[in-house]
């Protein structure tokens, strides 16, 4: 079953998040939408809708990550959902129970919805071709394949500092072979129909198909990749996805790829220069590019709520209901 298949029911809505693949540009434009809607929430005195009131959501990490775990949490007790935050470290799973038996043993607990991050590329798409109907699946990041949710917060990132998508120049800096992230940002970027996405970095950190599978202008030379660019958008070196010498030095790195005061000039004035976090100052940028005025690394964090809380209501199912 294809990932649109996969994600979408007979009515062309969301059952589960798995992929920003096969989801269309309206899809997209509905999630950042309903996002909007819960944007000035956190400035209520009471920081609350009952949208999934009654509802039980489980956030399975396999893998750490307090910023994602975080805002997932504050996303679905915002909904007024019930929350458990699954230790994995101690669970059946390192006792040798399988992902399924899991799933299972969960789903007879009458948990409504899995938020799931793994090492495993494809684990959340397994989740949801096994899930019992009305049970969604939400991915957050599943090995060096997908980060749906990472990739539409900085959509909605773009959509609150640019407006309209379709002049902007998007440049995608450093690791992209093993990230995530970035393939998210490239499938969202043409989904939404940017001028155009341009890719930079070291021959060794980009998939050897790039431009044919994916879309983008590739360039191995920084100043030439982010002149006028009207986003910039710098990747943590995933240093624990490589194997081999993939890079001489982190030093190097910052040398011939570190995002700096001088070489954002290049950029179009009113760049706004982003990061997926967390941020490795002196390698991927300049502390004083990272905290300075055209940064909106912090802004991103913030907006991951909003639109957490928007996948999250909009995937719900009643129980029972089928695709």
């Amino acid at each position: 079953m294809s990932a649109a298949n996969l994600q979408l029911d007979d009515n062309n809505k969301m059952r589960h998040f798995l992929s920003i693949e096969g989801l269309s540009r309206e899809h997209l434009i509905r999630i950042l939408d309903t996002a909007e809607s819960f944007l000035n929430l956190s400035d209520r005195s009471v920081k609350k809708v009952p949208a999934l009131r009654g509802k039980a959501v489980a956030n399975l990490f396999f893998e750490n990550s307090t910023r994602t775990r975080t805002t997932f949490e504050l996303a679905a007790k915002r909904l007024s959902a019930d929350v458990l935050n699954l230790n994995i470290d101690t669970s059946a799973t390192t006792k040798g129970e399988s992902l399924l038996d899991t799933l299972r043993n969960l789903e007879a607990m009458h948990v409504d919805m899995f938020v799931i991050r793994h090492s495993e590329s494809g684990t959340a798409h397994f989740f949801a071709r096994h899930a019992q109907p009305g049970v969604s699946i939400i991915n957050a990041g599943d090995g060096q394949h997908a980060h749906p949710t990472q990739a539409m917060l900085d959509m909605f990132t773009i959509r609150q500092h640019k407006g309209d998508f379709t002049p902007l120049k998007v440049a995608i800096i450093g690791d992209i072979l093993h990230s995530r992230v970035a393939r998210s940002q490239i499938l969202a970027l043409n989904t939404l129909g940017v001028s155009e996405v341009r890719v930079v970095g070291p021959k060794t950190l980009l998939p050897i198909d790039t431009r044919e599978s994916l879309g983008v202008h590739v360039f191995h030379d920084i100043e030439e990749g982010i002149t006028d660019a009207d986003v910039i958008i710098m990747l943590r070196l995933q240093k624990e996805r490589m194997t081999g010498a993939l890079l001489p030095s982190e030093h190097e790195f910052f040398q011939r790829y570190g995002l700096t005061e001088s070489r954002l000039k290049l950029a179009s004035p009113d760049a706004i220069v982003m990061h997926p976090g967390p941020i490795n100052r002196g390698v991927e940028m300049e502390t004083v590019v990272a905290d300075g005025k055209q940064s909106v690394i912090l802004q991103q964090v913030s907006y991951g709520i909003a639109i957490r809380m928007a996948i999250l209501s909009m995937t719900m199912q009643p129980r029972g209901e089928t695709s």
